[in-house]
């Protein structure tokens, strides 16, 4: 089979390393690709959001299957323009994708279908959303109803930062249109958790929770990232929760949109708030997450590719998925200044030395070859990944392996997996 994975950051590194193992996979490409996805797949220079240059390129190298990365290749609709040429392809439709491009659909879908979450509203009108902050009282969440790479949701303590967080994504755009609407809503208090599951519009087959570090400070301190590190497994989603969140979430989530006529299938994220054993939905997000990819796909010991093809054909019921009974953890690698303004072309040295720390793959994100060297080309650069008997076990490896990286405009938070720790 040949393969085509679509996007260039640490998920897609984890996908393609996956994948590549499979006895099924017989050529494997990567648009576009990074520095650490050439060792194991043939990189391709056609951007993620270049759809009519990637459905040209599947079409001319008479690709079998395609793995779509991130979120808005799916937006754009690739799935949907695949299909159309005959070549399967993993992840949700266009309209399946609204899911996560619009987070008022999301909530709108959430409480039509009785889905646990918090209270909200959808605004337009700046005023009309500053009433709202008024009349409900801080502290309140500010999120951007459209795709805003991670960064779009603000938590605010006091009315005054909820209108200053208004303003900025509806006045100032900071978010670009992704701020035209806002969604306001109910501070949810917990512990939060990532909840994946592979769907085939009516089948849904659980994978593993992780947890991430979305905050770019230790402590959870600063502001919110697309992710500094995660682990799996989450012990705040106890083995009997698994069964409630696939019964009370997940299901009614693929009947509903099911009924909308926007059947879902790839992958669900459910990004939840855990209290008191009762999780609640903060987001769906339509596509692996990324750090939390990279751990998964560690842990996995099933054929990676087959269970994505399953998905794709509706054929779950097909699929029995085995996993390593280890934890797994991503310590994330950023570039000074990230998630602000970065440097980028900086040089990277001892990866090779990383990779051969116990336990540990080096996954890029943001990187490109330059001759023999590898350089910095985003603000998270290095997924560095370790695999132990336990969470703070596998903690030591991935640290030890950050310490061989030789990379001072580097810097990563030192404190991933102190919640799994603590416990």
């Amino acid at each position: 089979m040949k393969v085509l994975v679509v996007g260039g950051g640490g998920r897609e590194h984890a996908l393609c390393w996956a994948i590549a193992k499979s006895p099924k996979c017989a050529k494997l490409f990567c648009a576009p690709g990074n520095a650490g996805i050439a060792d194991v797949a043939e990189c391709v220079n056609v951007g993620a959001e270049d759809i009519d240059g990637l459905v040209a390129f599947a079409v001319d190298n008479a690709i079998d299957f395609v793995v779509v990365g991130p979120e808005v290749t799916l937006v754009l609709g690739l799935v949907d323009r695949l299909e159309e040429k005959g070549i399967k392809a993993f992840g949700p439709s266009a309209k399946a994708a609204v899911l996560e491009g619009s987070k008022g659909f999301m909530k709108d879908i959430l409480a039509k279908y009785n889905i646990p979450t918090a209270y909200y509203g959808r605004f337009t009108d700046i005023e009309a959303a500053k009433a709202y902050v008024t009349e409900k009282g801080a502290p309140i969440v500010v999120k951007t109803d459209g795709l805003a790479a991670g960064k779009g949701v603000i938590l605010c303590q006091t009315n005054e930062e909820a209108y200053a967080a208004i303003d900025s994504m509806m006045t100032d755009q900071v978010f670009g249109s992704a701020g035209n609407e806002v969604v306001i809503e109910e501070f949810l208090e917990g512990e939060e958790a990532s909840f994946f599951a592979l769907v085939d519009g009516e089948r849904a087959l659980p994978l593993i929770a992780a947890q991430d570090h979305k905050a770019v400070g230790e402590g959870d301190t600063g502001p919110n990232t697309g992710g500094m590190g995660a682990y799996t497994p989450a012990p705040v989603v106890v083995p009997g929760m698994i069964d409630h969140i696939m019964d009370e979430i997940v299901a009614p989530t693929i009947k509903g949109m099911a009924s909308e006529g926007c059947p879902y299938k790839g992958v669900l994220f459910v990004g939840l708030m855990i209290k008191d054993g009762v999780p609640k939905v903060l987001e769906y997000n339509v596509r692996f997450g990324d750090p939390e990819c990279q751990v998964l796909m560690m842990r996995l010991k099933s054929d990676a590719l087959l269970a994505l093809v399953a998905a794709a054909e509706g054929r779950l019921d097909d699929i029995d998925l085995e996993w390593h009974d280890m934890a797994a953890m991503v310590v994330v690698m950023a570039t000074q200044g990230y998630p602000g303004s970065y440097e980028k072309g900086t040089e990277i040295k001892n990866l090779k030395e990383a990779d051969e720390v116990e336990g540990v793959t080096v996954f890029h994100a943001g990187t490109k070859a330059e001759g023999d060297k590898v350089l910095a080309s985003g603000g998270r650069v290095l997924g560095v990944t370790a695999m132990a008997p336990t969470v703070a076990a596998a903690q030591k490896q991935a640290y030890k392996a950050v310490g061989t990286i030789d990379w001072p405009e580097g810097f990563c938070r030192f404190d991933i997996g102190w919640r799994a720790i603590n416990r």
